[in-house]
């Protein structure tokens, strides 16, 4: 499996997840910068944490905005896997590829701690690998990370079984609890957790591994 990480001005867990995909898929992603017009040949793609161009205006705002996401946006509509971790979430709703936004957290205040989730669908191309497992345990390092989203629209994640991972013991205030959904078409995610900094267990566990161990599995 080939894939690549997108990096942007300030981000910061680009290096991360390259980390993590070599780790479990044996080969070094792709590096794209976000001004490129195209994405090279890939099976998948990483947008990763940090905070994109400051978080000036709203958090991923000017990074959805960039050359590259054109091409990502494009192909994410003819099944192309992406996943977007942190501000990657963030670029992913202002891009329009995942419904809803992240507002600030609830008492603003940064929040940096391991953070337990529930596995809500296991039946995901990012879940499958989990196999009895309910809960896991990932970091989180955020301060606009309240999930945020209409009536109508959180009826439609919940008929649709795009909620994929809920806090237990929510630490930034997301509607429903909601820390991590996918589009209708199951092949983009969005998390504010950070799974590529939980594959080693000298920092901070494993439980990351099953998320780009289920796309590796997907693919194949």
């Amino acid at each position: 499996m080939q894939s690549a990480v997108i990096v942007f001005p300030a981000s910061n867990c680009d290096r991360d997840a390259a980390v993590a995909l070599e780790k479990v898929t044996g080969r070094k992603p792709l590096m794209v910068w976000h001004q490129e017009t195209s994405l090279p040949r890939v099976d998948f793609v990483v947008i990763p944490g940090g905070f994109s161009y400051g978080d000036y205006l709203r958090s991923g705002a000017i990074a959805a905005r960039s050359p590259i996401l054109k091409d990502i946006i494009q192909k994410a509509k003819t099944g192309l896997p992406v996943a977007g971790f942190c501000n990657g979430f963030q670029i992913l709703t202002e891009a329009g590829l995942l419904p809803g936004a992240l507002m600030r957290n609830k008492g603003l205040r940064f929040v940096c701690r391991p953070q337990k989730l529930k596995i809500v669908n296991r039946d995901t191309m990012f879940t499958r690998a989990y196999r009895g497992k309910d809960e896991i345990t990932v970091p989180i390092a955020h301060f606009d990370g309240n999930y945020y989203a209409d009536n109508e629209t959180l009826n439609t994640l919940k008929q649709s079984g795009q909620i994929v991972f809920k806090y237990i013991d929510n630490p930034n205030g997301s509607l429903n609890d909601i820390a991590g959904i996918c589009n209708k078409a199951g092949n983009v995610l969005g998390m504010m957790p950070h799974p590529e900094r939980a594959v080693d267990p000298l920092t901070g566990g494993t439980d990351g591994v099953g998320l780009f161990k289920s796309v590796l599995e997907a693919i194949r």
